[in-house]
Protein backbone atom coordinates (compact mmCIF):
# COMPACT_ATOMS: atom_id res chain seq x y z
CA UNK A 1 0.00 0.00 0.00
CA UNK A 2 1.35 3.42 -1.00
CA UNK A 3 1.37 5.83 1.94
CA UNK A 4 3.06 8.68 0.08
CA UNK A 5 0.98 11.86 0.13
CA UNK A 6 -0.55 12.82 -3.20
CA UNK A 7 1.00 16.03 -4.49
CA UNK A 8 -1.72 18.51 -5.45
CA UNK A 9 -2.04 19.44 -9.11
CA UNK A 10 -0.91 23.01 -9.71
CA UNK A 11 -2.47 25.50 -12.13
CA UNK A 12 0.74 25.41 -14.18
CA UNK A 13 0.65 21.61 -14.48
CA UNK A 14 -3.03 21.56 -15.41
CA UNK A 15 -2.60 24.32 -17.99
CA UNK A 16 0.11 22.26 -19.73
CA UNK A 17 -2.18 19.24 -20.20
CA UNK A 18 -3.93 18.63 -23.54
CA UNK A 19 -7.70 19.25 -23.65
CA UNK A 20 -8.38 15.51 -24.04
CA UNK A 21 -6.85 14.87 -20.62
CA UNK A 22 -8.88 17.67 -18.98
CA UNK A 23 -12.22 16.88 -20.60
CA UNK A 24 -13.46 14.21 -18.19
CA UNK A 25 -12.17 15.68 -14.94
CA UNK A 26 -12.50 18.53 -12.52
CA UNK A 27 -9.88 19.68 -10.02
CA UNK A 28 -10.95 20.49 -6.46
CA UNK A 29 -8.36 21.65 -3.95
CA UNK A 30 -5.61 20.34 -6.23
CA UNK A 31 -7.08 16.84 -6.45
CA UNK A 32 -8.39 15.23 -9.62
CA UNK A 33 -12.07 14.30 -9.54
CA UNK A 34 -13.45 12.16 -12.35
CA UNK A 35 -16.76 13.49 -13.58
CA UNK A 36 -19.58 10.97 -13.82
CA UNK A 37 -20.58 9.99 -17.33
CA UNK A 38 -23.54 11.83 -18.78
CA UNK A 39 -26.52 10.54 -20.70
CA UNK A 40 -27.76 11.75 -24.06
CA UNK A 41 -30.73 13.30 -22.20
CA UNK A 42 -28.34 15.19 -19.91
CA UNK A 43 -26.30 16.49 -22.85
CA UNK A 44 -29.40 17.47 -24.84
CA UNK A 45 -30.82 19.32 -21.84
CA UNK A 46 -27.55 21.24 -21.38
CA UNK A 47 -27.45 22.13 -25.08
CA UNK A 48 -31.10 23.32 -25.12
CA UNK A 49 -30.42 25.48 -22.07
CA UNK A 50 -27.20 26.92 -23.51
CA UNK A 51 -28.83 27.76 -26.85
CA UNK A 52 -31.85 29.43 -25.22
CA UNK A 53 -29.72 31.34 -22.70
CA UNK A 54 -27.37 32.62 -25.39
CA UNK A 55 -30.27 33.72 -27.56
CA UNK A 56 -31.93 35.58 -24.67
CA UNK A 57 -28.76 37.07 -23.18
CA UNK A 58 -27.98 39.49 -25.96
CA UNK A 59 -24.68 40.34 -27.63
CA UNK A 60 -22.71 40.98 -24.44
CA UNK A 61 -22.98 37.36 -23.26
CA UNK A 62 -22.19 33.92 -24.65
CA UNK A 63 -23.48 30.59 -23.37
CA UNK A 64 -21.64 27.34 -23.86
CA UNK A 65 -21.26 23.85 -22.46
CA UNK A 66 -18.48 21.83 -20.89
CA UNK A 67 -15.42 24.01 -20.40
CA UNK A 68 -13.32 24.93 -17.39
CA UNK A 69 -14.09 27.75 -15.01
CA UNK A 70 -11.05 28.44 -12.80
CA UNK A 71 -12.49 29.15 -9.35
CA UNK A 72 -9.10 29.52 -7.68
CA UNK A 73 -5.43 28.99 -8.46
CA UNK A 74 -4.12 27.81 -5.07
CA UNK A 75 -5.13 25.19 -4.31
CA UNK A 76 -6.28 24.69 -7.87
CA UNK A 77 -10.05 24.40 -8.28
CA UNK A 78 -11.39 24.04 -11.83
CA UNK A 79 -15.01 23.15 -12.42
CA UNK A 80 -16.72 22.24 -15.70
CA UNK A 81 -20.32 23.42 -15.35
CA UNK A 82 -22.83 21.91 -17.75
CA UNK A 83 -23.68 25.42 -19.01
CA UNK A 84 -21.78 28.69 -18.53
CA UNK A 85 -23.03 32.16 -19.45
CA UNK A 86 -19.95 34.35 -19.71
CA UNK A 87 -18.95 37.79 -21.01
CA UNK A 88 -18.64 37.74 -24.80
CA UNK A 89 -15.52 39.89 -24.70
CA UNK A 90 -13.69 37.13 -22.80
CA UNK A 91 -14.20 34.42 -25.44
CA UNK A 92 -10.44 34.15 -26.05
CA UNK A 93 -9.41 34.54 -22.39
CA UNK A 94 -8.16 31.31 -20.82
CA UNK A 95 -8.82 30.26 -18.18
CA UNK A 96 -12.35 31.55 -17.73
CA UNK A 97 -12.58 33.09 -14.27
CA UNK A 98 -15.56 33.79 -11.99
CA UNK A 99 -15.52 37.51 -12.84
CA UNK A 100 -16.21 36.55 -16.49
CA UNK A 101 -19.25 34.45 -15.55
CA UNK A 102 -22.85 35.54 -14.99
CA UNK A 103 -24.58 32.16 -14.60
CA UNK A 104 -23.61 28.52 -14.21
CA UNK A 105 -26.03 25.63 -14.68
CA UNK A 106 -25.50 22.12 -13.37
CA UNK A 107 -27.68 19.25 -14.60
CA UNK A 108 -27.78 16.70 -11.80
CA UNK A 109 -26.96 13.14 -12.89
CA UNK A 110 -26.55 9.90 -10.98
CA UNK A 111 -23.21 10.24 -9.24
CA UNK A 112 -23.19 14.05 -9.16
CA UNK A 113 -26.03 14.66 -6.68
CA UNK A 114 -24.00 15.73 -3.64
CA UNK A 115 -21.46 17.69 -5.67
CA UNK A 116 -24.11 19.61 -7.67
CA UNK A 117 -26.52 20.15 -4.76
CA UNK A 118 -24.03 21.07 -2.02
CA UNK A 119 -20.33 21.32 -2.93
CA UNK A 120 -20.52 23.33 -6.16
CA UNK A 121 -23.19 25.65 -4.78
CA UNK A 122 -20.80 26.72 -2.03
CA UNK A 123 -17.80 26.97 -4.36
CA UNK A 124 -19.60 29.04 -7.00
CA UNK A 125 -21.02 31.38 -4.33
CA UNK A 126 -17.62 31.85 -2.67
CA UNK A 127 -16.15 32.61 -6.10
CA UNK A 128 -18.76 35.34 -6.61
CA UNK A 129 -20.70 33.94 -9.59
CA UNK A 130 -23.99 35.90 -9.50
CA UNK A 131 -26.45 33.17 -10.56
CA UNK A 132 -26.63 29.38 -10.20
CA UNK A 133 -29.27 27.06 -11.65
CA UNK A 134 -29.57 23.40 -10.69
CA UNK A 135 -31.57 21.13 -12.98
CA UNK A 136 -33.06 17.97 -11.52
CA UNK A 137 -34.17 15.16 -13.83
CA UNK A 138 -36.84 13.06 -12.15
CA UNK A 139 -37.11 9.46 -13.36
CA UNK A 140 -40.60 10.23 -14.66
CA UNK A 141 -41.77 13.68 -15.58
CA UNK A 142 -40.28 16.97 -16.67
CA UNK A 143 -37.10 18.59 -15.39
CA UNK A 144 -37.17 20.93 -12.40
CA UNK A 145 -34.97 24.02 -12.47
CA UNK A 146 -33.97 25.59 -9.16
CA UNK A 147 -32.59 29.11 -9.46
CA UNK A 148 -30.33 30.85 -6.97
CA UNK A 149 -29.13 34.46 -6.65
CA UNK A 150 -25.86 35.42 -4.98
CA UNK A 151 -25.96 37.51 -1.82
CA UNK A 152 -22.68 39.32 -2.55
CA UNK A 153 -22.06 40.43 1.04
CA UNK A 154 -22.43 36.94 2.53
CA UNK A 155 -21.12 35.09 -0.56
CA UNK A 156 -23.97 32.57 -0.35
CA UNK A 157 -26.85 31.88 -2.70
CA UNK A 158 -30.42 32.78 -1.82
CA UNK A 159 -33.25 30.64 -3.15
CA UNK A 160 -34.91 31.95 -6.28
CA UNK A 161 -37.75 30.54 -8.34
CA UNK A 162 -38.35 26.87 -9.04
CA UNK A 163 -39.55 26.04 -12.54
CA UNK A 164 -41.29 22.85 -13.65
CA UNK A 165 -41.14 22.09 -17.36
CA UNK A 166 -41.05 25.70 -18.54
CA UNK A 167 -38.44 28.15 -17.27
CA UNK A 168 -39.79 31.70 -17.20
CA UNK A 169 -36.92 33.59 -15.61
CA UNK A 170 -36.56 37.35 -15.22
CA UNK A 171 -33.00 37.22 -13.93
CA UNK A 172 -30.22 37.37 -14.94
CA UNK A 173 -32.25 38.32 -18.04
CA UNK A 174 -35.70 37.48 -19.36
CA UNK A 175 -35.81 34.01 -20.88
CA UNK A 176 -38.43 31.34 -21.50
CA UNK A 177 -37.29 27.77 -22.08
CA UNK A 178 -39.67 24.83 -22.60
CA UNK A 179 -38.09 21.69 -21.18
CA UNK A 180 -41.31 19.67 -21.16
CA UNK A 181 -40.63 17.97 -24.48
CA UNK A 182 -37.48 16.10 -23.46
Amino acid sequence: MNTEPVTPITAEQYDSWPEERCAGIEIADGKINARPGTSKRHNRLARILANALESAAGPDWNADTDFDVRLQDVPLTNRRPDVVVYRADTIDVTPTRPEHVLLVVEVVSPGSETTDRIVKVEQYARAGIPFYWRVEQPAAGVPLVYSYLLDPAARVYRDGDVFTGVVKARAPFTVEIDLGGL
